[in-house]
This record gives C-alpha cells, structure tokens and sequence, in this order.
C-alpha cells in the first residue's frame, strides 16, 4: 500500500511535467525527404522526430511508404523479416558481421526479399541497408518504423516503469494526462515494466521523450548535490 501510496503522488508530478511541453516540442517535424523531390511532389512530413542511425533511417523510410500509399504493407514487411531473423540466429549474425562483403549483402537481401515477396519498397531499403552496412540497425529501425506508424494513426505507446505493476486507476489517470498532452484524437498505450532497481516512483518513455522520476535517480542527483563543494 505505501508503494502505491509513492505512484500515485508521482502521477501530479507527471502531470505538471508533461504538461509544460508544448505539442509543438512532443511532435516536431522533420522537412528532410527520402530524396529530393521536384517542387509537385507530395510534401510528407514525420508525426515524431526520430534521432539516431535508427530514428534517421526510420523517418526516410516513413515519408517513402507514405508517398507510396504503402505504410502498412511495409511495416508488415519489417516485422516479418524481425521474426524470420529471431528463428534463424545464422541470419541474425549475418546481418551483424559487417565483414561480409557488401556485394554479398546486398545479393542476400534481395534474394530474402524477392522469396518474401517483399514489395520493391521494402526490397530497396533493405538494399540500401545492407549497402550501408546498416543491417545490424534494422531490428531498432523497425521499432522506430511501427512508432511512426502509430503516431500516423493517433496512436502513442508509451512504456511506464515501476517497481510494482501500475494499480489501474493510476493507469487509467496517467492514461488521461498523456492524453490530454498529446490533445483530442489521440489513442495512448500503456505498456508497463517492472524494474526494481528504480527503488520507486515512475520512468515514462514515450517517443523519444524519457521522464525519468524514480528515486534511485533522484538519489544519484542527491549524492552528486552533497559532493559539490560549498562557497561561503
């Protein structure tokens, strides 16, 4: 009871602090297109900024799908081939062994994806991937893919970490305020983690954003405060 005591008086903090984020800073826009386009082109822009190898090719990705009408068939494309390298640890590794010479890359992920019969938008970037010697990213680019994917349909996952599982009226009231944050139309998922190395009190990651409010951290502020030196 004195730990859900400890959640609930953390979900205000969690309202104040989410609530002084603009939308405009939880949903930036990216302007940079998967190549250059004439000036008629369709003009896509990402729900959520990405950053990183990942987030970069994840965003590049989004706006060709989108331009193509084709973001769910290449999400699903993605996911597939994640599962297919799960059952296979042979092809996991190959994907990770930047010794394999790039020609080799390359013949091997469009020999995958023709026998998937991945669509040619799927094909190409895995080419590109595999060009780049980017393959070992495509498990996190494929994750960074499917939030985009959700954010495009109004839809927000965001992971909650906490020592013991979330009593659901403090779900559904964190639920409300992320909710509220993101504005009408948006769908918020929970997912929730335990971690006990926190001690206490929440970590909420959604998109990129990261509001870590447990008290193992707030400790180490604490610890490193008391080690500053005091001027008189």
């Amino acid at each position: 009871m004195a730990m859900a005591g400890r959640i609930r008086s953390t979900v205000p903090i969690v309202r104040k602090a989410l609530s002084s984020d603009s939308r405009s800073a939880l949903y930036p826009q990216l302007s940079r297109n998967y190549a250059t386009a004439p000036a008629k082109e369709q003009k896509v822009k990402v729900p959520v900024t990405m950053y990183g190898v990942s987030g970069n090719y994840a965003s590049a990705l989004y706006i060709a799908a989108v331009k193509a009408n084709a973001l769910e068939k290449v999400e699903t494309e993605l996911l597939d081939l994640i599962e297919a390298s799960k059952t296979s640890p042979k092809f996991s590794q190959f994907m990770k062994d930047l010794s394999v010479p790039t020609d080799t890359r390359v013949k091997a992920m469009t020999d995958i994806a023709s026998q998937a019969k991945f669509g040619d938008l799927t094909k190409n970037f895995l080419v590109v991937l595999a060009e780049n010697g980017r393959l070992k990213h495509v498990d996190a680019i494929a994750k960074r893919f499917a939030e985009l994917t959700m954010a495009h349909k109004g839809e927000l996952k965001a992971t909650v970490t906490t020592v013991i599982p979330l009593p659901p009226e403090e779900e559904k009231e964190l639920k409300e305020t992320l909710q509220e944050v993101m504005g009408k139309g948006k769908k918020v998922n929970i997912e929730q983690k335990i971690d006990p190395s926190i001690l206490g009190g929440l970590v909420i990651e959604f998109g990129q954003k990261v509001f870590d409010m447990s008290i193992r951290t707030r400790a180490r502020q604490m610890e490193r405060l008391l080690k500053e030196p005091i001027n008189f």
